[in-house]
């Protein structure tokens, strides 16, 4: 019997959990859990800081149900701003309040420094090549590629 190729899942998954040691201390040092990071963190990155859940939900890689108790705990800290669109009831936005900017704006200076010890680990030209695969790998959609056989 063969051995089976390993895992490209569990591979991402580990190296997820490495990279998140260089990020975590940060995030607890600001009592700020990983999904509230990446919350605050998209929204800081929006054009106008305001995302609807669902769309919210997707770049967090965070389930919409999930995402409702972070949302929760965020709003509750003064972070983020839920509301409905007067137009649309059935739509939840939110936006990033100035506590929100606030919080972002202290952090991003530590956070940037550990994308550099990263980069500076592996080298530039490797930790390029490391983006430009995960955005390629992003961008696949198993619908649109051929099947392939167990020849």
């Amino acid at each position: 019997m063969s051995r089976p190729t390993p895992s490209l899942t569990l591979a991402l998954m580990q190296a997820r959990e490495s990279a998140m040691d260089f990020f975590r201390p940060h995030l607890n040092r600001h009592n700020i859990t990983e999904q509230q990071w990446r919350v605050i963190r998209i929204l800081w990155q929006s054009e106008d800081q305001t995302l609807e859940s669902h769309r919210l939900a997707k770049l967090a890689c965070i389930l919409p149900p999930s995402l409702t108790g972070v949302l929760v705990r965020l709003e509750q800290n003064g972070l983020v701003e839920r509301w409905k669109p007067e137009t649309d009831q059935r739509r939840l936005c939110v936006t990033l309040t100035d506590e929100g900017n606030a919080l972002f704006g202290k952090m991003q200076e530590e956070m940037v420094s550990q994308y550099k010890k990263i980069q500076q680990a592996l080298g530039p030209e490797k930790y390029q090549t490391l983006m430009s695969l995960l955005e390629e790998l992003q961008q696949l959609n198993p619908d649109d590629l051929p099947s392939v056989s167990d020849a």
